[in-house]
């Protein structure tokens, strides 16, 4: 059997199962939707860790940008002194620029058999779904007799948006909701403030950087509304279980977000008693 799924897709699998029998049992409606959110969260916070560290190496090299900048402006045309000073800044502040990459590479697989699971889970049309289903399950005791309700909060899990002309236009909320809560936490990922521009030693390369640095925060600046506006077009297509995994998994991320870097470029937007700055001094 694949490593993957005998070692993540399958434990996931089960996990969800689980809460879905006990809900089940218990006798709580739209149980699967409940299920779907609780483990999503469930992971969101396993992972915690993981994307804290990846959050905090973030912050710190957005601190950092003003000492960069300066960094650039006065040695950017000597590649040799200026790697030495940006090493020297890094260790005096204590900051690996790659410390944010591994958390990041960690996580993708667990993402991945996120998906995985809730894609299988939500193809309700198969023919054998429920004999897939129970051959995926470690105990007896939890497999599945029928289908479950697919029902949550009045969608059906199963349903596309796609289809909303034979569903009716409330679908269309749906990927509508997926848009806005990403772009919600792009923004917080951005900057809250820009640094400031230094001067540059050599105005005629320092003109050259300066406007391919303006270009990259051009692209940047686009990439927080393009972003969300594919996981919106994603989610239009995409049965709407995947989208509540989707949601939930982005909204504990906001949570996260807020909590350990405040709410970025979002903050302008928020009354000033939740403007936690995301950004530390240096």
């Amino acid at each position: 059997m694949n490593p993957f799924d005998t070692f993540l897709i399958n434990p996931i699998f089960n996990l969800l199962v689980i809460f879905l029998k006990i809900f089940q049992t218990i006798g709580i409606p739209q149980a699967l939707g409940l299920s779907i959110v609780l483990l999503t969260a469930v992971v969101r916070l396993a992972i915690w860790p993981l994307t804290s560290a990846q959050l905090r190496s973030s912050q710190k090299m957005a601190a950092l940008k003003p000492h960069i900048d300066r960094i650039k402006g006065e040695h950017g045309h000597d590649k040799t002194r200026h790697q030495q000073e940006l090493s020297k800044l890094y260790k005096e502040h204590g900051v690996n620029p790659l410390a944010g990459c591994l958390p990041l590479l960690l996580q993708l697989p667990v993402f991945f058999a996120l998906y995985q699971v809730l894609f299988k889970i939500v193809d309700f049309n198969r023919a054998d779904f429920l004999e897939s289903i129970n051959q995926k399950i470690y105990s007896p005791a939890f497999y599945l007799d029928k289908v479950p309700d697919t029902t949550f909060l009045g969608f059906n899990l199963s349903a596309k948006p796609n289809q909303w002309q034979s569903i009716g236009v409330l679908i269309l909320l749906i990927p509508v909701i997926t848009g806005v809560l990403q772009f919600i936490q792009s923004k917080m990922l951005a900057p809250q403030t820009a640094p400031a521009k230094v001067q540059k030693k050599e105005p005629e390369s320092g003109d050259k950087k300066e406007s391919m640095e303006d270009s990259l925060a051009s692209v940047q600046s686009q990439m927080i509304l393009i972003m969300p506006a594919m996981i919106a077009f994603f989610s239009y297509g995409f049965p709407v279980g995947l989208s509540l995994y989707w949601n939930t998994f982005t909204i504990v991320g906001i949570i996260q977000q807020y909590v350990i870097a405040g709410p970025g470029a979002l903050g302008k937007y928020l009354p000033k008693k939740w403007q936690k700055q995301s950004l530390t001094k240096t």
